[in-house]
């Protein structure tokens, strides 16, 4: 759903799946309330490019994500 959600925000889905998800959202109130608060996360923490991210700042991030694609904490 993340990167579903995702690539609808940036623009990135084929037209016809943009039309499948905009259809969907349009009867799911809780995916609708998904998107809004994606929608108000990306407002709030703005853009930051990779290049901009201070090292030790990106290592913190990718060791406290590094098992969430796997099930972990």
């Amino acid at each position: 759903m993340v990167e579903l959600v995702t690539d609808y925000l940036e623009g990135a889905l084929t037209p016809p799946d943009r039309a499948r998800f905009e259809a969907h959202i349009a009867g799911c109130a809780h995916c609708r309330a998904y998107l809004e608060q994606m929608r108000m996360t990306l407002q709030v923490a703005g853009h930051i490019e990779p290049d901009e991210l201070d090292p030790d700042t990106e290592r913190g991030l990718l060791d406290a994500f590094k098992d969430w694609k796997a099930g972990g904490a």
